[in-house]
């Protein structure tokens, strides 16, 4: 069930809320099999969805309708909210007036989809993407050129070097991106860091976890 509540005030690990409607901790008790309840704290900002934030959603929404077939203007938009609402039982939003953080879901959600489903980026769709953290991890995880968005391999910030092992070096070290042999090549002709200039690329460092779900490493 979910209810909602104003915040008071809030001292240590101690929440003090104010209801919007009247609770019946018997029917809560109930639900949560005669166990104390564990809730979930979800504090709104109050900051509503950006038009650049709309903008990028919408530039997606067209790729795929391109790919798919379907009217950007009449099917695409409603059968990929209904998709993503299926898929992640979220509630019901409007691009309209939705939260940043909802808009960052929905945004996040049509990339992995496009990635998942190789769905082809127009050059202005790919040229707005963010160029921050997720985004180049998902371009690891999906083998997609941080630049273009095409079949790509998993690039090292820093060059591993002639007469080194590859397989026992500390990857901890070294920074990652994802391109393509294109990109990857002029990387190596004009240098890592008029490469990183040129592209505005910021490559990232990956924890344990991620270094093995990529295969980095053995």
């Amino acid at each position: 069930m979910r209810t909602f509540a104003k915040l008071l005030g809030i001292q240590g690990k101690k929440v003090s809320l104010e209801l919007d409607d009247d609770l019946n901790i018997l029917k809560v008790t109930k639900l949560a099999a005669n166990k104390r309840p564990t809730v979930e704290l979800n504090i709104d900002d109050g900051r509503s969805i950006s038009p650049d934030q709309r903008k990028k959603i919408y530039a997606i929404i067209g790729d795929i309708s391109k790919w798919s077939g379907y009217s950007v203007e009449k099917e695409t938009p409603q059968v990929m909210k209904w998709t993503y609402l299926t898929n992640t039982g979220a509630d019901m939003f409007s691009l309209s007036n939705c939260s940043m953080t909802q808009a960052n879901k929905y945004l996040s959600w049509l990339l992995d989809f496009c990635f998942e489903n190789d769905v082809p980026f127009r050059s202005k769709t790919w040229d707005m993407l963010p160029n921050d953290y997720a985004m180049q991890l998902r371009c690891l995880e999906h083998r997609k050129c941080c630049i273009c968005g095409k079949h790509a391999d998993i690039a090292h910030y820093q060059a591993v070097g002639m007469g080194r092992n590859r397989h026992h070096i500390d990857h901890s070290k070294f920074y990652f991106m994802s391109l393509c042999r294109i990109h990857h090549t002029e990387q190596h002709k004009i240098g890592i860091k008029t490469f990183l200039q040129k592209y505005h690329i910021k490559p990232i460092k990956l924890d344990k976890e991620d270094r093995k779900k990529l295969h980095i490493g053995g």
